[in-house]
């Protein structure tokens, strides 16, 4: 019985080990991207600058958001580390909802800039921001998919190492997006309207 705890945990641990490694790679992707905005961000071709474009207070929205989600995830794993099924849902319920309000902002955003024209074949600099945005979103998207299965996992699952190892990666996956977003506000949105 002892023997196979352990061995279980090691296979806990070597799960935990491989997910930080696809965190790290994922991180060298982002940091990619990154670079490529900073220096195609002035590339607008005569197209509309980052300034023009970009509206703060609707940024501000979708940061706060996120960052709210974020908080409510460590609380959800909080309750799953005191083995209380209905707090973590409610919690991982409420993480769900603010990402999704999230992800539906950034998506009508997208949608207002195609609307005035602004699309990823205008221009060097708008290419590069629908990259990188695009991408972090599309990581939001699967980032809710595997949250709603992690959610029905809890009341068909016992909370045993491996779940509770599961649920863990899955909440170090949603903080690292909400780290993402962070330099995505700051370098994508707040220099695009100070510097255009």
């Amino acid at each position: 019985m002892e023997v196979a705890h352990h061995i279980e945990h090691d296979e806990d641990d070597s799960k935990v080990f491989g997910f930080w490694i696809y965190i790290m790679t994922d991180l060298v992707i982002f940091g990619v991207l990154f670079a490529a905005f900073i220096v195609l961000r002035g590339a607008t071709y005569g197209g509309p600058t980052n300034h023009e474009l970009f509206h703060m207070p609707a940024a501000l929205e979708e940061t706060i958001l996120l960052l709210t989600s974020t908080f409510t995830c460590a609380l959800a794993m909080c309750e799953v580390h005191k083995g209380k099924k209905l707090s973590s849902t409610l919690w991982f319920l409420a993480t769900f909802v603010l990402g999704l309000a999230f992800l539906v902002l950034e998506i009508s955003e997208f949608m207002k800039f195609f609307s005035e024209g602004a699309t990823p074949q205008r221009s060097a600099s708008l290419s590069s921001f629908f990259t990188l945005v695009g991408t972090h979103g599309f990581h939001i998207f699967w980032g809710l998919v595997w949250m709603a299965v992690m959610m029905v996992r809890i009341w068909i699952r016992p909370f045993n190492s491996a779940s509770v190892s599961r649920l863990f990666r899955m909440a170090l996956f949603w903080h690292f997006l909400d780290f993402v977003w962070i330099f995505i506000f700051t370098i994508v949105y707040g220099m695009g309207h100070l510097y255009g």
